[in-house]
């Protein structure tokens, strides 16, 4: 996940505890009666130094005896529970069902686990991201993702109950407070798409957009990881850097794009941003750090 790799960089170059991570719960899914949030998890994990770095999801070190032991009740499950994930999402839906927000969850759980930085969820309102292949009806995002490895032509995204859903206080007054905004290098339709689909929340980017970086997820037109190539050429938009910059370029002042992008510097100024290329590609925890540099420079922080 190139947004918890950069974040894990950008934790090596601030105090942690001036860092707030707003994080997408649109793929959140019930998985045995338990609510699952593989983004607030992959970044609580890493961010903790608890994540398996091999895959960018889970715990390092897991075992997996109760998803077995489950298959001779569910059948042969699709989505990799393991022993130790698994107290996270009991804890988490305990509370759920005692009536705690989920922003006040992830608070517990970001602490029991000794992460510093401060984890929000975008929303406590639910909404689900649904992905709609040619052909097909649409489907939940883990379905499209885990169970089908993003497999098919991508025609629409549907963020259901995003309309009635608010963004959550604490991350409108970070965005409005803090020295920078990074927008990571993320799926920008299903990472941060949801995220940014909420009520004002591109009008409060947009208030404070020279403070506002994103980085591009697409090295030479392809993703290192996940399907945002694919989405964005199904969707119908520019598979580039330029095409993400056009994404953003009306609540993003900077954008930063791979060195083998920089033929799209001067076409994503021509848009009314600063465009800057580095070595976006995070191959080590060093090389995400030296990224954050080139982020915190760029926004003179």
């Amino acid at each position: 996940m190139g947004a918890a790799r950069f974040l894990n960089g950008l934790a090596r170059r601030i105090n942690p505890r001036r860092l707030t991570v707003v994080v997408n719960t649109g793929d959140d899914e019930e998985f045995y009666g338990l609510h699952v949030a593989p983004d607030i998890d992959t970044v609580t994990y890493t961010l903790a130094g608890m994540s398996n770095t091999a895959t960018g999801w889970g715990l390092a070190g897991e075992s997996f005896n109760t998803l077995q032991a489950l298959a001779k009740f569910y059948g042969r499950g699709w989505f990799a529970l393991g022993d130790r994930d698994l107290a996270t999402h009991l804890f988490r839906t305990d509370k759920l069902r005692q009536g705690w927000p989920l922003s006040r969850i992830t608070a517990q759980i970001a602490a029991r686990c000794g992460v510093a930085a401060r984890i929000l969820p975008m929303s406590e309102d639910r909404v689900r991201t649904f992905v709609k292949l040619r052909g097909r009806e649409p489907m939940p995002f883990q379905e499209y993702f885990v169970r089908n490895r993003a497999r098919g032509v991508v025609e629409k995204i549907e963020l259901r109950g995003v309309q009635r859903a608010r963004p959550l206080p604490q991350a409108l007054d970070a965005i409005r407070t803090s020295a920078a905004v990074i927008l990571a290098p993320s799926n920008p339709f299903v990472s941060l798409g949801p995220i940014l689909s909420l009520k004002s929340m591109r009008s409060t980017l947009a208030a404070v957009r020279q403070r506002v970086a994103a980085i591009s997820p697409l090295v030479g037109g392809k993703t290192i990881k996940g399907p945002a190539d694919k989405m964005m050429r199904g969707l119908g938009h520019e598979v580039s850097a330029l095409g993400i910059a056009k994404l953003y370029r009306n609540c993003v002042g900077t954008m930063i794009i791979d060195q083998v992008d920089r033929r799209y510097l001067e076409p994503i100024r021509a848009l009314g941003m600063k465009a800057i290329a580095a070595d976006t590609i995070m191959s080590t925890p060093e090389r995400a750090a030296a990224l954050a540099d080139v982020v915190l420079n760029a926004l003179e922080v």
